[in-house]
């Protein structure tokens, strides 16, 4: 028999609205998992349903401060085996949907939370975005140029890695923990905390030489030649990454800059190499730059649109930009499945929910009867 994914057999109650927890319960759902995602219909016309995270999913709306919808959750949670939540804490206490009360309806509960700053601390209730959990953590404060103000990065860092990745993390590492105990466990996802991580090197390299990281000034960003981003022609950009020498050797050879080569981390000629790539890049267009290069072996990539990374041949070929007909049959395109496992594939099986599309249909399955089914939606209950 054909197994669904890795995750087939999982079922999935996502309560979390937005981008972090909805982007992880998607990982889940691509990858075999059942996920029923739950708003409450308030929200319907707030512009911030994400539809394309509901690949593979289910959507039903409930609202849970109604008895008769906290009913139904507590219902669907008993053969549920995790539940995500991106609330500010205490909410799903309020709502009486925590994991405490969870878990008496069902043991082998994996209950995840993400939030901004974590569920203890002096700040877990501020509220937040991807932008402020980057500065808090020292990340923003090292993106940007030298002599600017921090830049905000145009992809959600925070959110995503530092939410949506170390939750589907510690709901796969619960699992399997559960395998060998029967027990279900309660996450806590911060995503600040989940920043934190990127420093590594930048500790571990202040350490090193006793600098404190600066913006735009250090060996992994624009403090040297040989990792640096250099404007072509064309007003495009292209990364030059040749940190080990034996790539930067390549590099001097190819502009007969022999004499750089035992220069590559040099204090006093940085500037001067600096300069002396910045003007050759400008020679030529960036087209022109990846057909010189593409030989020479000497880490190098040009700097992508979205436009262009959406028509790349190596990401069609990797199966990263796919394109599948919706509901109506109107094409559309989007990105595929990263982790990519030879014996469970991930796999994207259904087009995305409009908001609370499977509401009746999970009811049914639920064992709730046509009469009480529209009871509910007069009543406001879904």
């Amino acid at each position: 028999m054909e197994i669904q994914g890795a995750l087939e057999g999982i079922k999935v109650l996502d309560l979390s609205r937005m981008l972090p927890g909805p982007y992880c319960s998607m990982i889940l759902a691509d990858h075999g998992a059942e996920v029923i995602a739950i708003e409450d219909g308030r929200f319907k016309e707030d512009g911030l349903f994400f539809n394309d995270l509901n690949r593979n999913k289910h959507h039903m709306s409930l609202n849970l401060k109604t008895p008769e919808g906290k009913e139904i959750f507590y219902k669907l949670a008993e053969d549920a085996d995790i539940i995500l939540e991106g609330f500010r804490p205490g909410v799903v206490k309020r709502l009486g949907v925590d994991y405490q009360t969870v878990k008496k309806y069902n043991p082998r509960i994996i209950y995840c939370s993400i939030t901004g700053y974590g569920q203890t601390g002096p700040v877990s209730d501020r509220a937040g975005h991807d932008v402020n959990f980057l500065s808090m953590s020292g990340v923003l404060g090292l993106i940007g140029e030298k002599a600017g103000p921090p830049s905000i990065p145009g992809v959600q860092v925070a959110d995503i890695a530092g939410g949506s990745m170390n939750s589907a993390v510690g709901i796969l590492l619960a699992l399997y923990a559960r395998e060998r105990t029967g027990k279900g466990q309660y996450i806590d996802i911060s995503m600040t905390d989940g920043m934190i991580g990127f420093l590594s090197l930048p500790h571990y390299f202040s350490k090193l030489t006793g600098n404190q990281p600066r913006v735009a000034d250090t060996l992994l960003s624009h403090r040297y030649g040989c990792y640096n981003t250099y404007e072509t022609k064309d007003g495009r950009y292209l990364s030059i990454g040749a940190v080990e020498n034996r790539f930067w050797k390549r590099l001097c050879g190819y502009f007969n800059r022999t004499n750089y080569i035992s220069l590559q981390y040099d204090e006093g000629k940085r500037e001067e190499i600096i300069g002396f790539l910045r003007e050759k890049f400008l020679t030529k267009n960036l087209v022109d730059w990846e057909k010189e290069l593409s030989d020479l072996d000497v880490c190098y990539a040009g700097v992508q649109t979205l436009e262009g990374v959406l028509e790349d041949p190596l990401f069609r070929e990797r199966g990263m930009v796919l394109e599948y007909p919706d509901s109506n049959g109107t094409p559309i395109r989007s990105f595929g499945i990263p982790v990519k496992l030879s014996e469970t594939p991930g796999s994207i099986r259904t087009v995305p929910d409009e908001f609370g599309q499977s509401t009746r249909v999970i009811l049914r399955e639920a064992g709730y009867s046509k009469v009480q089914i529209d009871r509910f939606f007069a009543d406001g209950v879904v």
